[in-house]
């Protein structure tokens, strides 16, 4: 094909606005994906268009779109003309998610072990001290949000955020999981371990952090197995 060709074929390509605010159906995503991952609905829990239009007060497109996207990841189950339902929860999937993450992180930690500046380690003790007011009064939602805050920041700092990112898109299935076993014995062996990793970092010891950071990550391993068991009916062997 021709330079001209190929030309006058970009030329007929259309004009697009930039969107620099979460579009309609990006929104509804994000809000029943944190929804299932919180497992305010747990698996096998009936779902409609239909209904969640109505109640975020949207045009069932858009929720169309975000089922769509849902669906993709493994979260949801659609049946066309007869019925939708949050996913079972996929071992394999969990598995999967816990190796990437794991590989990732590890590297991520030794990098830190560089690159964290004061600022950075003043941060990260900060969340420690929040983690353990949020095990105090029972605050299992907060305790969450500062557990992917300590790593975010370990990514971050180590001018890796990036990393996260791409964490972000794998361990969403790992996240139901750590919400089954959270509690308040859970939460303060992770807390635990965050105040390993860092004593880790404060010695700018690359092996003893990556070592502390994958034990860390590997605890999910020691939990599916009685989860499954207390929790029969939402799990799968299947992706």
């Amino acid at each position: 094909m021709s330079t001209k060709v190929l030309n006058a074929k970009m030329q007929s390509l259309p004009t697009l606005k930039q969107v620099t605010t979460p579009s309609v159906s990006d929104q509804v995503f994000e809000v029943l994906q944190q929804r299932i991952l919180s497992l305010e609905l747990p698996p096998r829990t009936k779902i409609s268009e239909a209904a969640v239009a109505d109640q975020m007060g949207v045009s069932r497109q858009p929720v169309r779109d975000a089922f769509k996207r849902l669906a993709k990841l493994g979260f949801l189950d659609i049946l066309p003309q007869r019925r939708t339902t949050i996913s079972l929860i996929s071992e394999e999937a969990v598995l999967r998610a816990r190796f990437i993450r794991s590989a990732l992180e590890v590297q991520t930690i030794r990098e830190a072990c560089k690159k964290l500046n004061p600022s950075d380690m003043a941060a990260i003790a900060k969340m420690l001290n929040e983690q353990k007011a949020a095990i105090a009064v029972g605050d299992i939602n907060r305790f969450h949000q500062l557990d992917e805050a300590f790593h975010k920041k370990i990514c971050d700092g180590s001018e890796l955020g990036y990393v996260w990112d791409v964490i972000l898109d794998c361990k969403a299935h790992m996240d139901r999981v750590r919400m089954l076993s959270l509690n308040s014995g859970s939460q303060q062996q992770s807390l635990n371990e965050h105040l390993q990793i860092f004593a880790a970092l404060k010695q700018k010891d690359p092996d003893l952090a990556a070592d502390a950071m994958a034990k860390h990550l590997d605890g999910i391993l020691a939990h599916i197995s009685t989860l499954k068991a207390q929790n029969h009916d939402w799990f799968t062997s299947d992706l």
